[in-house]
């Protein structure tokens, strides 16, 4: 049984975004507990975030990535990029994603260059631009933002136009007016 959670560790990457400190002033002094922001991705397609929250970091970090383990969620690639600029919202948080040229990098703060890296992305530019900076409303808008984003067959897709190259659909539309 503990080879199967040495293997299971060992397929996806950890990181430690965040700890915040918290304490409870109580009769005897201050009891401080922890809230662990964890990034678990397995650098090709798989990505995911959880919160951890116990009276130790280690604790707190087991939990968070247990948690994160559930929320995977899959990132789309365009080459080594994401396929088209998108905005996630989540609470009073913005984040805008770019795709970029080979070479690039990625361009992000903390929490967001933790996301793109463990999904797998190498090259992509990225902005926070809403009304806070709070590290676990990042996250979930930058979550947000890879579920909206949409390959180039999806969208083909959505539009009736899979399996030919749109062509034959448009002369088929003209021929029907006739």
């Amino acid at each position: 049984m503990p080879r199967r959670n040495e293997a299971e560790s060992s397929e996806f990457q950890e990181r430690v975004v965040a700890i915040n400190r918290v304490s409870k002033v109580v009769k005897g002094g201050k009891r401080f507990r922890f809230a662990v922001l964890v990034v678990v991705g397995d650098g090709a397609s798989q990505v995911g975030t959880g919160i951890g929250k116990a009276k130790e970091i280690a604790e707190a970090v087991r939990k968070g990535i247990e948690k994160a383990k559930k929320n995977m969620v899959s990132v789309k690639h365009a080459g080594n990029t994401i396929p088209h600029p998108v905005v996630g919202e989540f609470g009073a948080a913005r984040v805008l994603l770019k795709p970029c040229p080979e070479g690039t990098g990625v361009i992000a703060g903390g929490v967001v260059r933790a996301i793109m890296e463990l999904g797998g992305v190498k090259d992509v530019v990225t902005k926070v631009t809403g009304r806070t900076s709070n590290a676990i409303n990042v996250a979930h808008a930058t979550l947000e933002a890879i579920k909206i984003t949409r390959t180039e067959d999806e969208i083909m897709k959505l539009r009736g136009l899979a399996g030919n190259d749109g062509a034959e659909e448009a002369e088929g539309d003209s021929h029907g007016e006739n």
